[in-house]
């Protein structure tokens, strides 16, 4: 088994280099894990520390991504020794891994007293590669995904949008990369073969900044949403890409709100997470600024015979 240490150096600097990503964040001391070549299957999971921000009661989230570097094989690694962190096992990481890169997936919270010398760190061991991350607030670590650093057309901050998953307004909402599979914010019941309506209604500024002023492109959609596994036992799958329907705004540097669905369909029975993306023009990541998108997690309840379909 090959073992590697990733040292994450800066969470902003990152280049593509013969369609590999390399990172400072993932500069490795026991060889070059970044050089290990995209392939179909068979190849190595590596985690990405995106930065750190504080809550306002004085704790503290790690922001934590991934990068998969198989280009069609998702992987399953339950939580244990090739999925771990060093302080507790389970902090709320995935067990499915997507292919690619993903960024600000899910966050870690630790106490106010957590120190900038203190440490935790995750462990993937996938196809036989390991790697660790170190995760520690450093003052060039921290990030500010409430609010972008940049001013939009109208001299405004961007924020991220707004998530739930039931009217009204007062539902459990999620602002910013929340999630956390320890700290689902809602949960469903499902049945193995019928698909299950996930309603997810969504908030924006719809503010952007492109550094020039430029105008958004016509085609841009102002929100955007992805529904994947987060952790379970079987395949989930989408009937169709959830689209958000506005019924209030839905154009750049308007407040906007609308209503997506999503179609799931669960093969197995058992427990599942799902992971919510939303992101709006500043794409996945944040296109730099580490600002502005939302995540959130689903328990669904999944049910071999007769049930409900995901409702109240």
């Amino acid at each position: 088994m090959k073992q590697t240490m990733v040292l994450p150096l800066s969470a902003a600097l990152a280049f593509v280099a013969g369609g590999l990503l390399i990172s400072a964040q993932q500069i490795p001391t026991g060889g070059p894990v970044m050089s290990s070549p995209l392939r179909e299957s068979g190849t190595s999971v590596t985690p990405a520390y995106e930065g750190w921000f504080d809550n306002a009661d004085g704790t503290h989230n790690f922001l934590i991504g991934y990068y998969n570097r198989n280009t069609k094989e998702e992987i399953d690694v339950p939580i244990g020794p090739n999925n771990r962190f060093d302080t507790k096992e389970d902090m709320g990481q995935p067990t499915h891994f997507l292919t690619r890169r993903r960024y600000g997936y899910f966050t870690v919270t630790v106490p106010r007293e957590f120190t900038k010398t203190q440490k935790i760190s995750w462990t993937l061991t996938v196809n036989g590669v390991t790697s660790t991350i170190p995760f520690q607030m450093r003052t060039d670590y921290n990030i500010s995904p409430l609010k972008a650093s940049e001013e939009s057309p109208n001299r405004g901050f961007n924020v991220p949008p707004k998530i739930r998953f039931a009217e009204p307004a007062s539902s459990p909402t999620n602002f910013g990369p929340l999630a956390n599979g320890l700290k689902p914010l809602v949960e469903r019941k499902a049945t193995v073969g019928q698909p299950m309506a996930l309603d997810m209604f969504v908030e924006d500024d719809a503010l952007y900044a492109s550094g020039t002023s430029a105008p958004v492109r016509p085609d841009e959609e102002l929100l955007k949403l992805e529904v994947t596994k987060f952790r379970g036992p079987g395949m989930v799958t989408l009937k169709e890409e959830p689209k958000v329907v506005f019924n209030k705004g839905g154009k750049p540097m308007q407040d906007s709100a609308g209503k997506a669905t999503a179609q799931v369909l669960f093969s197995t029975p058992g427990e599942y997470l799902l992971h919510v993306h939303v992101v709006d023009y500043s794409g996945k990541g944040g296109g730099g600024t580490g600002c502005c998108w939302g995540t959130a997690v689903v328990r669904v309840n999944v049910a071999a015979g007769a049930g409900t379909t995901g409702g109240q």
